[in-house]
């Protein structure tokens, strides 16, 4: 158990006016308890009240070893769990609950107790989760030093006449090569016209000279994810694609230099956007700038135009602008996760972004 993790979520609880919450997110339990448990359909919940008290809700078809931390409450299949975990819940008007729980568990909660408030308290948590502490930021730092092993070792692939899926395959054997069985998320493994199609399934399409190669990987490490993107070209490059990817590249390092304390979110997707605007390529910058990332590869905190929020040291997020030129077949994304630190941010993906043209003979 993160005995100070509970801590900082029970003061969060008081400032926000609840007096228990329900959390059912595995990853958030995972995050409070260091326990992996998935339930599938079955109930699971870690109760917290305000006064401290913290109980874990399991069915008994998920037994556990040693001392979890908090104090276990046991149901099985022919009992009710909700009405069970409603038996350990103490008086408070308002009960918060997570984004994650089933809406047939919360149905029978307010069943139970129809004259309480419920609201959803997943903020309280994912706030927490996003200002990583030192032991998460140097499993973040290995994490990403594995993606750009992998992404180093990958690019010379892109000449040796594999399919997309087989690049992709690729990918993930040489994720395996370093410890990594676990991807963060599909890798985007995109020739030419599938680069250039942010809506692109990976399929059987190969290569061919002058394609942009779009390399969007990242697996989990000790239960943490990396994500990081480079484009390369196969054999050359067009004037115009080296237009577009210089672009790109700039608003990358725009975009990482406005990532410090102070500014907001949308302060770092504008100064990507901005520029990319500029330089007249606007409306081919189709997504926003980034996501926060850690224990998921995509957590709360988006880096959008329309997130105000104050960006805090200790944030990881990914800044990754783009622009994709589907009639002409050019796709450029590059992307780079950071950490906020007290004056700046430290880039955690170190494989150049100067613009690489891969040897056919390679």
């Amino acid at each position: 158990m993160h005995k100070e993790r509970i801590e900082r979520v029970v003061a969060s609880m008081k400032e926000a006016g609840y007096s228990q919450i329900i959390i059912s997110d595995p990853v958030a339990i995972f995050y409070l308890l260091d326990r992996w448990i998935h339930p599938g359909e079955r109930m699971l919940v870690l109760y917290i009240h305000e006064d401290g008290t913290a109980k874990l809700v399991i069915n008994e078809l998920f037994p556990q070893d040693g001392d979890v931390g908090v104090e276990l409450v046991w149901y099985n299949d022919i009992e009710d769990g909700v009405a069970v975990l409603s038996e350990h819940m103490k008086d408070g008007e308002v009960i918060g609950v997570d984004k994650n729980w089933p809406a047939h568990f919360l149905l029978r909660l307010q069943e139970i107790f129809p004259d309480r408030k419920y609201k959803n308290a997943s903020l309280l948590v994912d706030k927490i989760r996003q200002i990583k502490d030192e032991e998460e930021k140097e499993i973040m730092r290995e994490s990403s030093r594995i993606c750009d092993a992998v992404m180093e070792e990958l690019i010379p692939w892109v000449v040796k006449g594999l399919t997309e899926k087989e690049l992709d395959a690729k990918t993930r054997e040489l994720f395996a090569e370093h410890g990594v069985t676990e991807m963060s998320f599909d890798p985007i493994t995109a020739y030419g016209r599938g680069g250039a199609d942010p809506h692109h399934v990976t399929d059987d399409s190969k290569g061919k000279r002058g394609d942009s190669v779009v390399l969007d990987i990242g697996g989990f490490y000790k239960n943490y994810a990396s994500d990081m993107t480079r484009t390369v070209f196969i054999g050359e490059v067009s004037d115009k694609a080296r237009e577009v990817y210089e672009i790109v590249k700039e608003a990358n390092l725009r975009g990482i230099a406005a990532a410090k304390p102070g500014n907001r979110m949308c302060d770092v997707d504008l100064a990507c956007r901005n520029y990319i605007e500029e330089k007249g390529y606007g409306k081919y910058f189709t997504h926003r700038t980034g996501h926060s990332i850690g224990l998921e590869d995509h957590e709360y905190g988006d880096v959008s135009s329309v997130n105000e929020e104050i960006i805090r040291p200790g944030q990881v997020f990914s800044v990754e602008p783009g622009i994709y030129l589907l009639d002409e077949g050019i796709g450029v994304r590059i992307e780079d996760l950071v950490i906020v630190t007290e004056d700046g941010c430290e880039v955690l993906n170190h494989v150049t972004k100067d613009l690489i043209v891969v040897d056919e003979e390679a």
